[in-house]
Formats: C-alpha cells, sequence, structure tokens
C-alpha cells in the first residue's frame, strides 16, 4: 500500500506544465505595474510547482509552452 514508485520521462517525451490564472492583485507591486490595467494573467509552473513564467492570456500561456517543448495543461 505504501509502496513509493518512481516515474521518469519516456525518452523524448515533453514535460508537463501546469497554467493557471492568477489575480494580478496578488502578484508584487513591479509585476502589477507591468499589467497594463489587466485583472488576470496567466502563470505557467512545472511539474515541481515552480513559476516559470507570466503572460497577459490563456492562449499565450499554452503557445509558450508548446513553443518550449512543454505539455501545457490546465489548472483551475
Amino acid at each position: 500500500m505504501n509502496t513509493q514508485y518512481e516515474f521518469e520521462h519516456e525518452t523524448g517525451a515533453r514535460p508537463i506544465v501546469y497554467v493557471r490564472p492568477v489575480a494580478v492583485d496578488t502578484l508584487p507591486d513591479e509585476i502589477r505595474e507591468q499589467a497594463d490595467g489587466l485583472d488576470t494573467l496567466y502563470a505557467v509552473h512545472g511539474a515541481d510547482g515552480e513559476r516559470i513564467a507570466l503572460v497577459r492570456d490563456r492562449r499565450l500561456a499554452f503557445a509558450l509552452a508548446r513553443q518550449n517543448d512543454m505539455t501545457p495543461v490546465n489548472v483551475h
């Protein structure tokens, strides 16, 4: 029941990244200043939870991930 498994990416497999909306008012001042009046930005996170990027919209987040050979998925 408590068996631990290690999952490795298959050779050539694209890493999964997670895309989620982020309320601009929860971000540091320097980022809010660059948000151009937007209420929401979209964050791209690695499997370890580290934020990789913040972008203007969901479509751009998915495009960014795919252009960098990553597989994006939504997080709600």
